[in-house]
């Protein structure tokens, strides 16, 4: 437990005090944030407001995992896993992608950046390399970081996908996490907010996985089987941290956003936590917001085409609110709120079907 605080105080303390150092850094430089016209006034103040401020979080948790690993490195035994370099990869190649997205909208001074089709390239060689890597690294048990069955707070057996399917859904949830965040990313603080709360979960759903695996004493039916939870818990520690950091300086008014290069990583590691603790579809119910937030932007696209209709006024949807006369600091607040009651839904969710199997 103590190398789970070490990595969530590491990584505060360093995204805490390193953001101002960014912001200072992208001022500088000119590298402010474009807005779209149609916002409200309210948001027409923030252009210029220095971005990609993301790259603090990514660093920051990469070095708080990095510490609580230092940390314990007398310990026989432990050191950075499979799992959790896996994880890792999904941080840095995504922030890389989320990186040339933001760039590209800065040298084009629009609220543009690479194109769908680019972006779902990059993303598709991000899932696949780490499908294929997360099928390998069998432990002593035989474990490997992730497996082919889908899963809910557990691997839902007999059915499995098979490799090929396995690497689809892999794909699909890796993505599909990539681009909820992002969407989520809109008002200040929303993204990094709800984000910490879901992170938040992972500690917790990782951590008990970790005290409760096949094979530790005194556990029997009911026990978890992923491979590596307790470093997936520290990963998600330094993410939590990194992002409550980061939160200071993003709170409204935000002295600075967190762009692509913080949120689509910061999405793909959600999706990599739910796949290697075998928590696939109980991430729909922890990070329900952004799960809303793209289905709002389906729901619009899908009728404008078929129907030529707009079922909000502007999406995502937090942005409709707003447009409807919510003030930003009510539609941020609120939705905190509702990211707070999925999380705390999805761990009901996780514990209940726990003490399910007759265990306290």
């Amino acid at each position: 437990m103590k190398s789970v605080l070490v990595a969530a105080v590491i990584a505060l303390a360093v995204s805490i005090l390193c953001t101002p150092i960014a912001i200072r850094f992208f001022r500088r430089r000119g590298l402010g944030q474009e807005i779209r016209d149609v916002l409200a006034a309210s948001h027409q103040a923030k252009r210029g407001t220095p971005t990609m401020g993301g790259a603090v979080i990514i660093i920051a948790t990469v070095l708080g995992y990095a510490a609580a690993h230092l940390f314990t490195i007398n310990q026989p035994g432990r050191g950075p896993t499979a799992s959790g370099l896996l994880a890792v990869y999904l941080l840095l190649s995504m922030g890389v992608l989320g990186f040339m997205d933001d760039f590209t909208k800065l040298n084009l001074k629009r609220n543009l950046g690479l194109t769908k089709t680019q972006k779902l390239v990059g993303q598709l060689i991000v899932a696949i390399v780490f499908g294929v890597l997360a099928l390998q690294f069998r432990n002593h048990a035989g474990q490997t970081p992730a497996t082919t069955h889908l899963s809910f707070v557990r691997d839902l057996l007999p059915f499995s996908l098979g490799s090929v399917g396995f690497i689809v859904l892999v794909f699909i949830l890796i993505s599909g996490f990539a681009n909820a965040v992002n969407f989520a990313d809109g008002a200040d603080g929303l993204c990094a907010g709800s984000s910490a709360m879901v992170l938040g979960a992972y500690v917790i759903i990782n951590f008990y996985e970790f005290r409760n695996a096949c094979g530790m004493p005194g556990v029997a039916a009911g026990c978890y089987q992923a491979r590596d939870p307790l470093d997936l818990a520290l990963l998600a520690a330094a993410a939590l941290g990194a992002c409550f950091g980061f939160l200071w300086w993003n709170a409204r008014p935000a002295r600075i956003f967190m762009g692509d290069v913080g949120s689509m990583p910061l999405g793909a590691l959600m999706a990599g936590l739910a796949i290697m603790s075998h928590t696939e579809l109980l991430l729909l119910i922890l990070a329900a917001l952004p799960v809303a937030e793209l289905t709002s932007v389906v729901i619009q696209v899908f009728f404008f085409r078929t129907r030529h209709i707009r079922v909000f006024k502007m999406t995502p949807f937090h942005h409709h609110f707003e447009l409807a006369g919510w003030d930003e600091a009510t539609v941020i607040v609120r939705f905190w709120i509702i990211s707070g009651i999925a999380v705390a839904i999805g761990l009901g969710v996780f514990y209940g079907e726990f003490v399910s199997h007759g265990l306290p």
